[in-house]
């Protein structure tokens, strides 16, 4: 998304910037799906590419690297401030066109003991997000985890955070394994119907599932 989001206009994209905000960020698989990205440009382009001299300067891995915006947190606490901060920042950078918040999750249940607080903390957050994404005109994906509840006398999978934090999200798309084959499920929307399809992660980042012949390693 941090990729695509800044293919140029000329060639069916937003030409927008990205907010990437995690506390890891592996640079070299960035670089991959960007020359992925680049590859699949001039496939699809490949007369437009000739003619258009004003986007083959961007048109280089290095450009697209650029036109993140990383921010490292370590804690709930540098979250939360990175994201009051996003509204300052976004004045600045008015072309950013989406803010990707990897995980949403993880730092609130590693080091949140009051659950209560923990939920008006977030669903503060929830509506600070939701009003820069109206005011600035981007999207905003935030990423959510898995935990196992205990129902019906056994373990299942079910979304972290609990039914609160997913009442929050404007839409909502579940990932998961169906066998050896990866499944996205649009779960809620306010415009689209439930549904589902299969897709694959390859080199060149996310792709329809007949692009890849990847199958899911089980680690013993």
């Amino acid at each position: 998304l941090a990729i695509n989001v800044q293919i140029p206009v000329d060639y069916g994209g937003l030409g927008g910037k990205a907010i990437y905000i995690e506390g890891s960020f592996m640079v070299e698989r960035v670089y991959q799906i960007a020359e992925g990205c680049i590859s699949d440009i001039m496939e699809y382009f490949p007369c437009h590419h000739d003619k258009s001299s004003s986007g083959q300067e961007n048109l280089q891995p290095e450009s697209f690297l650029a036109g993140i915006y990383y921010f490292r947190i370590c804690s709930y606490t540098e979250q939360i401030a990175v994201i009051n901060y996003l509204e300052k920042f976004l004045g600045e950078h008015k072309d950013v066109r989406i803010v990707i918040i990897d995980s949403v999750t993880f730092h609130f249940r590693q080091d949140f003991d009051d659950l209560a607080l923990r939920t008006r903390v977030l669903c503060g957050l929830s509506l600070k997000l939701m009003k820069l994404s109206k005011s600035y005109n981007l999207a905003v994906v935030l990423l959510n985890q898995v935990t196992t509840k205990f129902t019906e006398g056994s373990f299942q999978l079910t979304l972290a955070l609990g039914d609160s934090w997913s009442h929050s999200c404007t839409n909502r798309l579940i990932l998961y394994w169906k066998g050896n084959e990866r499944c996205a499920y649009l779960d809620k929307s306010p415009s689209l119907p439930v549904a589902s399809t299969p897709y694959a992660v390859t080199s060149k980042g996310v792709r329809d599932a007949g692009s890849s012949s990847c199958k899911r390693v089980r680690v013993m």
